[in-house]
């Protein structure tokens, strides 16, 4: 199981948000090319990486330092999420060199898009879903959509997407655990891979996802605890990889 390490882009900066909310941030760093660097010496084979600013502004933000990253990581697999509603920008992070792009919101408003971008660019399209008691959250999570959690990703395994990515939103950055139930519950619905996150606070909670990775979960997101130094990211891979 792959641990993948967030670097989540706000201003500029490398931040962890509270549940997503914008105005309870901490800042990690002010240099998130060197932070990517950071995780690539710790053993990371694959970043997350969010440009908050675009999550709630509905566009690129901060592609800029994305681009960076990509440029001095040519051969880290990236998955890059925040603000991409369009094909054009799915293409030029692509062309940066970008492994994967998260589609999020547009995928609830606009599931056709999700298709269109499975047609045009195979092989690289991921979606976020990310759910609070089981309901959807877009705009940022800033609001909850009546659509049932299993139900989208059903539909999106059907449009050919990579990977759905589960973020439990009252887990998140909260540091309480993954809401283990609800992630294999999804990952038994459908059988493209599930990639868990949300909650996550120390080895013992990578444990508790490598005891049921063979449901379908193929890694796992973590950020607050490897900035705390609650979990030890070398020693969290080890453990994922089942040493």
């Amino acid at each position: 199981m792959l641990l993948i390490p967030a670097i989540d882009l706000k201003d500029g900066k490398c931040v962890r948000l509270r549940q997503g909310r914008m105005d309870d941030e901490t800042i990690f760093s002010d240099d998130p090319v060197a932070m990517a660097g950071t995780w690539v010496d710790a053993g990371a084979r694959r970043l997350h990486i969010v440009d908050l600013n675009g999550a709630f502004a509905g566009e690129p933000v901060n592609s800029e330092v994305i681009h960076r990253i990509a440029e001095a990581y040519p051969d880290l697999p990236l998955q890059v999420g925040g603000g991409i509603r369009d094909e054009e920008t799915v293409q030029s992070y692509l062309n940066a060199g970008v492994s994967f792009v998260i589609i999020g919101t547009k995928a609830v408003t606009t599931p056709h898009f999700v298709s269109d971008v499975c047609v045009e660019f195979p092989g690289h399209i991921i979606v976020g879903l990310d759910a609070k008691d089981g309901k959807v959250a877009i705009d940022g999570w800033s609001k909850l959509s009546h659509h049932n959690v299993i139900d989208l990703a059903q539909e999106f395994e059907e449009d050919g997407v990579e990977a759905i990515i589960y973020t439990d939103i009252g887990r998140d950055g909260m540091m309480k655990g993954v809401n283990i139930e609800a992630t294999v519950a999804l990952a038994q619905a459908i059988h493209i891979p599930i990639i868990a996150s949300g909650g996550i606070a120390n080895i013992d909670d990578i444990r508790a996802l490598v005891a049921v990775q063979n449901e379908g979960i193929s890694g796992a997101i973590t950020g607050r605890a490897i900035y705390e130094g609650t979990l030890d990211f070398y020693d969290g891979q080890k453990v994922a990889d089942g040493d």
